[in-house]
C-alpha cells in the first residue's frame, strides 16, 4: 500500500517595492471584466467636482480575482477584529456609493 505524497509549500515570493513606485490613493473603483479578464480600474474623486481621473488600472485573471476576493475577506475579518466592525452606510447600493459624485449638501436658509 502506498502513501498519497504531500508535495512541499512552495515559498512566497519575495516582493521588492521600487523607489519609483507612485502610492495612489483610491475612493473610487469601476470594475469590468470580459470572459478572459477583470478589469479594476481605481480613481479619486474630489468633493464638489464632477469627473474622477482614473490613476490605476488592474488586470487580472478571473482565478486571480477570485483569490483577492478571498484576500480581502480574510484581511478585513482581521481588521474588523483589531479595530472594530466597518458600518456601512444602509438605505444606499453599492454603486450609490462607490459611484455617485458628491452632493454639497443644501445650504441653510438665510434669515431675514
Amino acid at each position: 500500500m502506498t502513501t498519497p505524497s504531500i508535495s512541499p509549500k512552495a515559498p512566497a515570493p519575495v516582493l521588492e517595492l521600487p523607489a519609483t513606485l507612485e502610492v495612489v490613493y483610491a475612493n473610487l473603483a469601476r470594475i469590468a471584466h470580459s470572459p478572459a479578464d477583470i478589469v479594476l480600474d481605481f480613481a479619486h474623486m474630489l468633493p464638489g467636482e464632477p469627473k474622477a481621473r482614473i490613476r490605476s488600472r488592474v488586470v487580472m485573471s478571473p482565478l486571480s480575482a477570485k483569490l483577492l476576493v478571498k484576500a480581502l475577506t480574510e484581511n478585513l475579518a482581521r481588521y474588523e477584529t483589531a479595530y472594530g466592525e466597518i458600518v456601512l452606510p444602509v438605505n444606499n447600493t453599492l454603486a450609490d456609493n462607490l459611484f455617485r459624485p458628491f452632493q454639497q449638501p443644501p445650504e441653510p436658509p438665510k434669515e431675514p
